[in-house]
């Protein structure tokens, strides 16, 4: 009603009121309270908030009014209290060294009366979702957004212990951007010294040595930058760019520019491991790779200076005696190549390279992460032993949130701790630099079953050729042929060369790990054999994987060849496996980027026309093409000559065989072991 009549102190009393003035000034506080508008009403027309994060967000627009529009009456016994909003002002925070990490002291004044230490500050944290942290007797403090998050990625990165709170000095980049706005943080000399060190290195800019003899694209040089920059830090990296983006070549660069201060190692698969021989004598002259054999290894060892660069592989590490051997030098740069090899923990080879000493840490993988998130905390504990926290810490921070709940924050706090340490750039990304095609030889390591197969077949093959002296040469020349075939074909699988002998392929095995990673990297690849009965062999192993493909040999007929490869370009199939002769020619397969020719061909320029089924006009993509290369076999003459005879190889316009202008004494020298 307008007008209100009361009796107060028994005398009788009547106002009037001005219901417009109360209804505008109505308005106003609903405007000023977006809690209340976001309220429920009922039917008398009370508001209600049902969560007390709405309830405590109405009160703090209610304390932000001016004083006296809005009186606040509570039921008896019963408060919320506000202490009001916190942006960090009132936040200060020392850091001093301890041991080897730093501990960090500090407060929040929230008000005269109330002081909150840095440990129960974190620990108030934990019990709360939102803004909203509580005390004690129904008080509450409100912090910002942005100082809330800071204190969640402080405790995220800190290892709390009783009234204890330290950081990894690895981690100091999470506190880079704690400005004034967050409040006061002092620190002693050992933290400014290591921040200095961290601004000296992100300013410094090395520069590529003149004895490195690879032309490096743009990308690869800031690779190069990148890893130097990490060196100068003191801190390890993993350089996790995608498959066929010159990881080695960047590598190599690196070890040249570092090699003067001590000698370097490389754990590599066996496979890898010639690979990096080869491109170190290529790119890098003034290093001197050695491969660790079965020689006399302790005398190797203690023979090694500047600009040696020891190559093992993991299966020489797993051995205990080799470990403990490494694990006594500290080397200059510690590179592990294909460190997927390492992410379990339990292994042999696990163990033996957390044993390894290194002033400069490098790991190298195009998979960083292939099952779960344990694989890349052993990647980095490897690195930078400590920044993720003993196991336990990182599934209770990381792991578990990541994976079971699917929380972003844990997310986004984990990828900002290891970003400094990780750089991946993928094929899209760095398309424009890319060359049209990139070669890569895959060097094979047969087992000592499979080599000894090859030995007595290579020596049956030349004892019986010395018995073919006076034949016409012709004739000669063929069984030549015949017997190089032979062992060709034993490099490949032992069953090629005799059905009854069924050894384990070490090359159909080093396939498998190929196609695994581009199968988790989404690519689909081109298989090419110049042998169809080693293409059966790679199709059953393809259909014991349940990997889907395509396949086509010489028998497939013209109509069912063209709709294999229309399927293929459409998406159905990861893999298609293609005789040389047959699919070498004639077909358009850009839905694969990556060529595999599992066997050598006599003439590189067969191999390139059957890659250029995938890379030829309609490939958006760089086209990547492996060679498996069985080692100490016939098969790495024959890609000699790629080399050494390219004159020879450009001369056969017609397509025709290299074999077919070597000599008779060429070939035969080709089986001798001196050759």
């Amino acid at each position: 009603g307008e007008s209100v009549l009361a009796e107060i102190d028994g005398k009788p009393l009547q106002a009037k009121r001005n219901l417009s003035l109360e209804k505008k000034r109505s308005k106003a506080i609903l405007d000023a309270c977006p809690g209340l508008q976001e309220a429920e009403r009922d039917v008398a027309g009370d508001f209600l908030l049902e969560e007390p994060e709405q309830c405590l967000e109405l009160l703090l627009q209610l304390q932000a009014l001016p004083e006296g529009e809005a009186i606040l009456e509570w039921p008896e016994g019963v408060k919320f209290r506000v202490l009001g909003q916190n942006s960090g002002s009132g936040f200060n925070m020392q850091i001093k060294r301890d041991n080897d990490w730093f501990a960090l002291q500090g407060e929040l004044k929230v008000n005269e009366d109330t002081v909150l230490e840095i440990q129960h500050l974190l620990g108030l944290l934990s019990g709360s979702q939102g803004r909203f942290l509580k005390l004690k007797d129904g008080q509450f403090i409100a912090l910002t957004d942005a100082f809330r998050k800071r204190l969640d990625d402080l405790k995220a990165y800190a290892d709390i212990s009783g009234k204890k709170v330290r950081i990894n000095p690895l981690a100091a980049l999470t506190l880079e951007d704690w400005d004034d706005e967050s409040g006061t943080i002092k620190s002693d000399k050992h933290w400014q010294a290591h921040i200095q060190r961290l601004r000296h290195a992100r300013d410094y800019q090395p520069v590529l040595p003149s004895t490195f003899q690879a032309e490096l694209r743009d990308y690869q040089l800031d690779g190069f930058i990148w890893l130097a920059r990490l060196a100068q830090w003191g801190v390890g990296a993993c350089l996790a760019d995608d498959m066929g983006l010159g990881k080695t070549v960047q590598g190599l660069a690196l070890l040249v520019d570092r090699a003067p201060n001590g000698p370097s190692l490389i754990v590599a698969p066996t496979s890898v491991c010639m690979n990096w021989e080869i491109e170190a004598r290529r790119f890098a002259p003034t290093l001197n790779p050695q491969l660790l054999g079965t020689g006399d290894r302790q005398k190797l060892l203690d023979e090694l200076g500047p600009y040696d660069l020891l190559i093992c592989s993991y299966g020489m590490l797993q051995q205990e005696q080799v470990a403990d051997m490494l694990a006594k030098i500290r080397f200059q740069t510690l590179i592990l190549d294909e460190a997927q090899a390492i992410k379990n923990t339990a292994t042999r080879r696990s163990q033996g390279a957390m044993s390894l000493q290194g002033d400069f840490k490098l790991i190298m993988t195009g998979t960083p992460l292939e099952n779960h998130l344990g694989e890349l905390w052993n990647l980095f504990r490897f690195i930078n032993p400590g920044l993720l926290g003993s196991m336990e810490q990182f599934n209770q921070r990381f792991a578990g949130p990541i994976e079971r709940d699917r929380n972003t924050q844990a997310r986004q706090q984990l990828k900002k701790l290891i970003q400094p340490f990780i750089l991946r750039r993928t094929k899209t990304q760095v398309l424009q630099e890319l060359p049209p095609r990139t070669e890569i030889p895959i060097y094979v390591e047969m087992s000592s079953e499979e080599m000894a197969f090859y030995e007595a077949l290579r020596r049956d093959s030349l004892a019986t050729l010395v018995n073919t002296e006076g034949q016409p040469p012709g004739q000669k020349h063929l069984q030549i042929l015949a017997a190089i075939s032979k062992l060709r074909r034993s490099c490949c699988n032992t069953r090629l060369a005799n059905p009854d002998i069924s050894l384990p392929s070490s090359k159909l095995a080093a396939f498998g790990e190929i196609v695994d990673e581009l199968l988790d990297n989404k690519h689909k690849a081109l298989v090419f054999s110049q042998f169809v009965d080693h293409l059966h062999l790679i199709k059953e192993y393809v259909e014991g994987r349940d990997i889907k493909y395509q396949y086509l040999d010489g028998s497939t007929p013209a109509k069912e060849r063209q709709k294999r490869v229309d399927a293929f370009q459409r998406g159905e199939g990861e893999l298609f496996l293609i005789s040389l002769k047959a699919g070498g020619v004639g077909l358009n397969l850009t839905a694969a980027d990556y060529v595999i020719h599992m066997d050598p061909w006599w003439n590189p320029a067969v191999e390139d026309q059957a890659s250029d089924r995938a890379h030829r006009m309609g490939q958006l993509r760089p086209v990547t093409i492996y060679r498996m290369i069985a080692k100490q076999t016939i098969e790495e003459k024959i890609v000699a000559l790629h080399s050494h005879k390219r004159d020879l190889a450009d001369s056969l316009l017609d397509g025709a065989d290299i074999s077919g202008k070597m000599s008779a004494d060429d070939l035969l020298s080709l089986m001798k072991s001196e050759a």
